[in-house]
């Protein structure tokens, strides 16, 4: 029901009549809207909001019965109390008016008395089925956006400000057929610096838009473990948030109602709904916002364990290189150079952030390796570096099946794999050696021409490009994806910053 004056449709065919209904109607406070037949009432009730029809039945052309069996028929209209006024009284008549779905008769001449006592009945009965209604559907919204923040849920991408746009799109009113909805939103949030950002959405063109607004004011609020919902009307709003309503007239927002979420680090102010708001109205922005909150906290302790496996698989990745000269910069270096190429390859920020850290388990199987070969100042005898091998499929028993260890898993087994097929430990050529593995191949030989080694010196990055692009007779460029070589040279730069950012 409108929040304003109650509106009546009255239609009759007689103008003395309408005129008689408009003096009796208008000073009660029911605004009028009239009809003198059936084919102008519907056009009016399909256009207008309607609270409630007084319809004579006796009309030329379409008559109360199918006038009102049409308003029943529309889903928009159907639940628009209709009174019957006629000068028929035959049980029959009743009958048909019953089944056309009118919800009252009133007989001629009517008695004002009557009239203003039936209405106020059924607008009484169309509050509550509005709400009924309101209720209904808001629960089809919440269960469906509970399904969908389930679905699409993922704590890397999760975006407090993208979440609270979505809920805001949820409750706002969107266009002219949703006047049971507010009419602007305003948010609150505590920023990282304990400052606080207020944003305003509304919508333009039938599209909800964001924007900032320096809005300075101070709001008694509890802390986020004692957070309350409110739903305020007129007299409430002026008496509980005055000071607050009335700092928002200076961005031309009078505040007639109001629902609220209220507490240290959230705010969120839906304000002007087309009709009185209720706990209900309050119900549902809390329902919302607690699965939000609920996504929030999940997706910080999804991350904190994230951040724990991060952690164990550097220290594993170090523990490798206990034996080795390399240092634990060369891990998480070689890690960095691919997510360097993966970025510029397109590739995702899900494989981007993988690959940057289980990368670094490329030579995890060197635990197993002999100290004194991997130290050794000279080269390597055939049976020595028949043991180097090796370390790729130690790698792969340490690692294990886990399947969120499969990228780290495959970039064990397949690093020293080359695009001619000339590499180990199984000869793979081309595409049949798994993307992540061509990463790793020119990432990690990239970092080991820039370390020294007892048998080699350290070349700088000038000359390593050399070798990777143009060959030196160990290092070839044919050992390398083609595609991948041309994004190294075009990322070449990125690669020698990271390397001084992590030297040694």
């Amino acid at each position: 029901m409108t929040a304003g004056k109650p509106i009546i449709l009255c239609v009759d065919d007689n103008t003395a009549n309408l005129i008689l209904l408009d003096a009796i109607l208008a000073p009660r406070g029911y605004e009028i809207i009239k009809a003198q037949n059936g084919r102008e009432a519907l056009d009016l009730v399909g256009k207008a909001q309607i609270d409630i029809v007084l319809l004579d039945v006796m009309m030329p052309g379409i008559d109360g019965f199918e006038v009102c069996r049409s308003i029943k028929k529309a889903e928009k209209t159907r639940n628009i109390p209709v009174i019957m006024i006629t000068s028929l009284s035959s049980t029959e008549d009743r009958i048909r008016g019953i089944e056309a779905g009118a919800e009252d008769f009133i007989s001629k001449p009517f008695d004002q008395g009557e009239i203003f006592a039936r209405i106020s009945m059924l607008l009484k009965m169309k509050s509550l089925n509005d709400r009924l209604i309101s209720a209904y559907s808001n629960m089809i919204e919440l269960n469906a956006h509970g399904e969908q923040l389930i679905r699409g849920f993922n704590q890397m991408d999760f975006n407090l400000k993208n979440q609270i746009d979505r809920i805001v799109k949820l409750i706002i009113r969107q266009d002219s057929a949703m006047p049971d909805k507010p009419q602007v939103v305003l948010v609150r949030i505590l920023d990282t610096k304990g400052g606080y950002e207020w944003f305003r959405y509304e919508s333009v063109n039938n599209r909800v838009e964001r924007s900032t607004v320096a809005l300075d004011v101070s709001l008694d609020l509890p802390d986020d473990k004692r957070s309350r919902t409110m739903s305020c009307n007129r007299f409430v709003v002026e008496h509980h948030f005055k000071t607050f309503s009335g700092s928002l007239r200076d961005f031309n927002i009078d505040v007639k109602n109001l629902v609220c979420y209220l507490s240290n680090a959230l705010c969120i102010f839906a304000i002007n709904y087309g009709r009185d708001v209720s706990r209900y109205d309050a119900a549902v922005v809390n329902s919302l916002v607690a699965h939000m909150l609920f996504m929030r906290s999940l997706a910080a302790e999804l991350q904190e364990i994230d951040d724990a496996f991060t952690y164990t698989v550097y220290s594993l990745a170090r523990a490798a290189e206990a034996n080795d000269e390399d240092t634990g910069n060369h891990i998480l270096r070689v890690g960095l150079y691919c997510a360097v190429l993966a970025k510029k390859l397109g590739m995702d920020d899900g494989f981007i952030d993988r690959i940057r850290v289980q990368a670094t388990l490329h030579d995890v199987g060197k635990i197993h390796m002999p100290k004194e070969i991997l130290i050794k100042p000279g080269s390597l005898t055939a049976e020595e570096f028949a043991i180097v091998k090796k370390h790729t499929l130690a790698g792969v028993n340490i690692i294990g099946g886990h399947p969120r260890l499969r990228m780290a898993k495959s970039i064990a087994l397949t690093h020293h794999e080359r695009w001619d097929g000339s590499g180990y430990p199984n000869g793979l050529k081309g595409e049949d050696i798994p993307f992540e593995g061509r990463l790793v191949n020119i990432a990690d030989q990239y970092d080991a021409l820039r370390n020294p080694r007892v048998y080699k010196p350290a070349f700088d990055h000038k000359r390593v490009c050399e070798i990777i692009t143009e060959g030196d007779g160990r290092t070839m460029s044919k050992h390398f994806d083609p595609e991948i070589l041309r994004v190294f040279k075009e990322t070449a730069a990125d690669f020698e910053a990271v390397y001084e950012d992590l030297e040694g």
